[in-house]
């Protein structure tokens, strides 16, 4: 934090997550100051910058990391760039807030944030899905004791935003090993969930099972008429169990018809059981419901 109190943010990556939540989420702070957009492609990082109010821009993330004026290195770029990036603003001394995933194996994401706890830094990951408010008031009412000691679990996030095998997703890569199923569903969809189940059954896995599947096959290469093998996860299920010995479910999709039921997370406990559904429905953002042992259905919250 620097001298007129504010904490200082540069932000790598100026796509459409910066503009639609990252940029304006700092923004909103009067705590907080955006001070640099910064992007692979610098005309894409002057537009950014200018639309939001940044005074400055760049094209060179080496440089942004390595200022001595920024607190924050916030890091909204393609997946696989996240962990030379997130390596490089810990080495820095720089906090990091960082999309997901950080890596691709969850060893290298454990030896970074292993790094920023010897050096006193904060981080995170954008999961933004439990700073609804329909996430953050069924978690006071769990707090609460609303459903006493927990037991089920169940989390959804699903669309049929993919289901046409003409739309091109950027997984899509040539240099992939088609042998092996690359994760994209449990990877997009299946993070935000299994976060929010782990915020309110307060427990870590300790168990799972569960599989993958590739419904769509084939799908074409961004910018590129050419159609490619694509084996990656395009639905999956999971089943686990955390170490307070609560049971879990996971089930993703990005090809489920009917976006039912969407982003949904259900908890049921020994007092009393409560649904979150966190995706519009008929003009509504969000809903809970709740239910006691003597309920005879769900009531929603108004």
């Amino acid at each position: 934090m620097h001298a007129e109190g504010k904490i200082r943010v540069g932000i790598l990556g100026a796509g459409a997550w910066a503009d639609s939540a990252h940029i304006p989420g700092w923004n909103r702070d009067p705590r907080c100051e955006v001070v640099v957009v910064c992007d692979v492609d610098k005309t894409r990082a002057q537009l950014m910058a200018s639309k939001h109010g940044v005074s400055e821009w760049s094209g060179d993330w080496q440089s942004v990391i390595s200022r001595t004026d920024i607190d924050v290195i916030d890091i909204v770029t393609p997946s696989s760039t996240h962990l030379e990036l997130a390596s490089a603003a810990i080495e820095a001394g720089k906090h990091v807030l960082c999309e997901k995933p950080v890596a691709f194996d969850f060893t290298q994401t454990r030896r970074v944030a292993g790094e920023a706890r010897q050096k006193g830094l904060k981080t995170k990951l954008g999961f933004t899905f439990r700073y609804t408010p329909g996430a953050q008031y069924a978690k006071s009412l769990i707090d609460d004791g609303f459903i006493g000691r927990p037991f089920i679990f169940n989390g959804f996030e699903q669309n049929s935003q993919w289901l046409d095998p003409n739309v091109p997703l950027r997984q899509v890569q040539p240099q992939q090993d088609q042998s092996v199923i690359q994760t994209a569903s449990l990877l997009e969809y299946g993070a935000p969930i299994i976060d929010i189940g782990h915020w309110w059954v307060g427990a870590d896995y300790g168990r799972v099972v569960g599989m993958m599947r590739n419904f769509i096959t084939h799908r074409p290469i961004r910018g590129s008429a050419e159609i490619l093998r694509m084996n990656i996860d395009d639905g999956d299920m999971f089943m686990g169990e955390h170490t307070n010995d609560v049971m879990s479910s996971i089930q993703t999709s990005f090809v489920t018809v009917g976006n039912y039921p969407g982003i949904e997370a259900r908890i049921y406990g020994e007092k009393g059981a409560i649904i979150c559904r966190m995706v519009e429905e008929f003009g509504v953002a969000e809903t809970i419901k709740i239910a006691k042992p003597d309920s005879v259905e769900f009531q929603q919250i108004e």
